[in-house]
């Protein structure tokens, strides 16, 4: 596998001068009746103006001759080439691919809709150029084969499974660098440079993203209620305590069980509490 060949061609401004004077010589001659060395010194002027090209920044221009590749011009300028050479510009700029969201299956099969957004740039233009057939149709392709690699790698979210540290919603940092590193593995071959991969679009498909959201909201909703219990029972073991060692009051087993119920209803509930005033004794 070839390549990039750098080359530097001739200024293109000596030439023009050239040709220019050769286009005059050949009025002259016609204008002094010199009919065919005239015809011939406009004609093969002409001819040699065919060789001249610009190269833009961030541009550069691939040179073939008779099917045979002979290097890249990268330096900027106005130049000029054998007229037979055939020149093919390749753009060096970065380029920006934002994909539309696709529907794939995670690792768990579920439904998700998924894009990206890809800056890329042309590194290597002998590859560009010859390994594929269109490099820029080539990036779509393989990203979207990337994206769908990495949806089939991990979860949409660690729900169904607790075990995974990382999944497509929550694993960011991890998630772009395998994905910058997939697509840089796929674009190898046409010479594609990664600048930066990340995901731009991430969302359950239409079809289970009713379901999806009651389950994050259950879960949710399970997981505060766990907290709060967590601080409610801290909270009636500390009154226990310290009822207990400030000996306000003594309390037997019934009264601690019937203390512990109300409290934890009190503080649990996502109501506020009606107190109730007991007008009688403790006993009644």
């Amino acid at each position: 596998m070839k390549n990039e060949k750098i080359t530097q061609p001739s200024s293109g401004f000596l030439m023009l001068l050239i040709t220019l004077l050769g286009i005059a010589s050949g009025a002259t001659m016609l204008a002094f009746k010199l009919i065919a060395p005239g015809l011939v010194s406009i004609i093969l002027s002409l001819f040699l103006m065919i060789g001249f090209f610009i190269v833009n920044p961030n541009e550069s221009v691939v040179l073939i001759l008779f099917g045979e590749y002979k290097g890249t011009v990268r330096t900027n300028g106005f130049f000029w080439m054998n007229p037979f050479f055939v020149k093919k510009k390749i753009s060096l700029r970065a380029r920006n691919n934002d994909s539309q969201p696709i529907k794939v299956n995670d690792k768990l099969g579920n439904p998700i809709m998924i894009g990206i957004v890809l800056v890329w740039r042309v590194a290597d233009t002998f590859k560009a150029a010859f390994e594929v057939n269109e490099y820029e149709s080539f990036v779509k392709i393989q990203s979207e084969s990337a994206i769908r690699q990495l949806a089939g790698t991990y979860p949409y979210d660690n729900f169904d499974d607790e075990q995974t540290e990382i999944s497509l919603r929550s694993g960011a940092n991890e998630i772009h660098e395998q994905l910058i590193h997939q697509l840089s593995e796929r674009l190898f071959i046409a010479g594609i440079e990664v600048i930066e991969a990340r995901i731009s679009n991430l969302a359950y498909a239409s079809e289970i993203a009713g379901a999806m959201l009651q389950r994050q909201q259950a879960t949710a909703i399970v997981a505060a209620r766990t907290k709060i219990v967590e601080g409610a029972v801290g909270m009636v073991d500390l009154a226990l305590k310290k009822l207990s060692a400030e000996k306000i009051i003594e309390l037997d087993d019934d009264k601690k069980a019937a203390m512990v119920s109300n409290l934890m209803v009190v503080l649990c509930s996502d109501k506020s509490a009606n107190p109730v005033i007991n007008a009688g004794t403790l006993h009644s």
